[in-house]
């Protein structure tokens, strides 16, 4: 008994010493889901390409944009631009397509610059353009009164339909001079409360943590990965 042990265990040592983990049969590894960003500011598309990649997704779109023509964003609402632009690319790239439209909003100038956020000033007008912009209309506003928010609105289409939009909301104030140099638009001057200073002074994971647009991107990308195998069914 104690020599049949023995052999026995012998050849269980040797098993283990041939198991080569290399040759052991995995299953295929499913391929990274692509989704295509609508939009042409390079501010955007930064912080949507990190945030969906940091997803498992895998985006395309910011090299091919530039070459497509752009809707006129004429909609009353934030809503209403996301789901114009997702419809009008979506209609040009055989791809789920992603497409954003934000802004800020500031109760002591009644809103604005609202859905032209992007276009107060002018089509010429910088970033910096605007930040001046807005300080200089709100020069004579006290600190309690300079109560603002970024709202965001992401739609996801295919083939000219839209499939479902999300949306986020961050209050803050606006500051009475430009602080801090990360971020882009008008996060200079967006200061929020919670973490004492403004969406510039933050870092780009400190501001997707809180950020209109990371709160649209959440849903939207749990959304995405609920829908998982109906959206990329037809596509494998």
């Amino acid at each position: 008994a104690t020599t049949a042990c023995a052999a026995c265990c012998g050849r269980r040592a040797e098993d283990a010493v041939s198991f080569d983990p290399e040759h052991q049969v995995r299953p295929p590894r499913r391929p990274l889901r692509e989704v295509f960003i609508a939009t042409k500011n390079p501010g955007k598309q930064r912080e949507l390409q990190a945030l969906l990649e940091e997803s498992g997704l895998r985006v395309i779109g910011p090299e091919l944009v530039t070459e497509m023509s752009a809707p006129v964003e004429d909609g009353d609402t934030f809503k209403a631009n996301a789901r114009k632009k997702a419809i009008h690319y979506s209609r040009g790239v055989d791809k789920l397509v992603l497409a954003d439209d934000s802004g800020l909003e500031i109760d002591a100038l009644n809103g604005e610059p609202g859905v032209r956020s992007a276009r107060f000033g002018g089509a010429s007008a910088t970033d910096d353009d605007r930040v001046r912009m807005v300080l200089r209309r709100m020069e004579e506003v006290p600190w309690e009164k300079r109560s603002a928010r970024f709202r965001c609105v992401v739609a996801i289409a295919r083939r000219g339909e839209v499939l479902a939009d999300f949306d986020g909301v961050v209050e803050g104030k606006i500051t009475f001079e430009p602080q801090g140099g990360e971020g882009f638009g008008y996060d200079p001057i967006f200061y929020f409360a919670p973490m004492d200073r403004t969406f510039s002074e933050m870092t780009r994971a400190e501001k997707d943590a809180v950020s209109h647009r990371g709160q649209a991107l959440e849903g939207a990308v749990g959304w995405l990965k609920e829908n998982d195998d109906s959206l990329w069914k037809e596509k494998e």
